[in-house]
């Protein structure tokens, strides 16, 4: 098994971020684009080395990067890149579609004027985004409409399972956003989810955000299965 090499990247943490949450997103971005294959031991220590900090940052960001199941920490040897699973990551994306399913159909029926109000301001903050052709930007965007959708469901439980799940798979569905035109797609998707949540239309609301979820599904399985053969990660179907 190869070990994560020490290299000179100081990177020290910029406003509202920790340093472990930089090294976080840092060896997400290595894992998914295929830089560290499955099975590769994280040097906790060269990793220090590498971004300037000291164990502390690093463990933590280990806890992150365990918590999505992008890494295994075994006792007595280490940190290691998970040996990612397609049908796993599958059943996942399945239950996501369930949960934004059932959050959409109910927003559609028990939505009002601040649940409305907060979707617009969601949406246009994607288009802006999307426009500008900034996927860190659509991303964190695209992530409050998703809440948004959630809270105008009005089921704290059903939001909270379905919060839990999208942080659970949030390295997947941040990965994806950078594949070309899928800003363009969930623009189109988006809208159609929100034109049925507004006009109360429960059924289109459920089936909308389903497909939306499906092609996320499909791109985030299409990646695995790329890291799983050795491969950098692409999208599975030009956009």
């Amino acid at each position: 098994m190869s070990t994560l090499s020490a290299e000179s990247e100081s990177m020290p943490a910029s406003p509202g971020r920790t340093r472990a949450s930089v090294i976080t997103s840092s060896l997400e971005l290595d894992i998914l684009s295929g830089k560290l294959a499955p099975g590769t031991r994280l040097d906790e220590e060269g990793i220090g080395r590498r971004f300037g900090v000291s164990r502390t940052p690093v463990r933590e960001a280990f806890k992150h990067l365990a918590s999505a199941g992008l890494i295994e920490l075994k006792p007595h040897t280490g940190a290691y890149v998970a040996r990612l699973t397609p049908s796993s990551l599958v059943e996942m994306f399945e239950m996501m579609a369930i949960l934004e399913s059932a959050c959409a159909r109910l927003a559609a029926r028990r939505h009002g004027k601040a649940d409305r109000e907060a979707l617009d301001a969601a949406h246009e903050a994607c288009r802006r985004a999307a426009k500008r052709k900034d996927p860190s930007r659509f991303y964190e965007a695209n992530a409050r409409l998703h809440e948004a959708i959630y809270r105008a469901s009005n089921n704290a439980y059903v939001e909270g399972q379905a919060l839990a799940l999208r942080n659970r798979l949030e390295p997947y569905r941040r990965s994806i956003t950078f594949h070309e035109g899928l800003m363009d797609r969930s623009m189109i998707e988006h809208q159609r989810v929100i034109d049925a949540i507004l006009t109360m239309d429960e059924a289109a609301a459920a089936s909308s955000m389903d497909a939306h979820v499906d092609t996320l599904r499909t791109d985030a399985v299409a990646m695995v299965e790329a890291l799983s053969r050795g491969e950098q990660a692409r999208p599975a179907r030009a956009r």
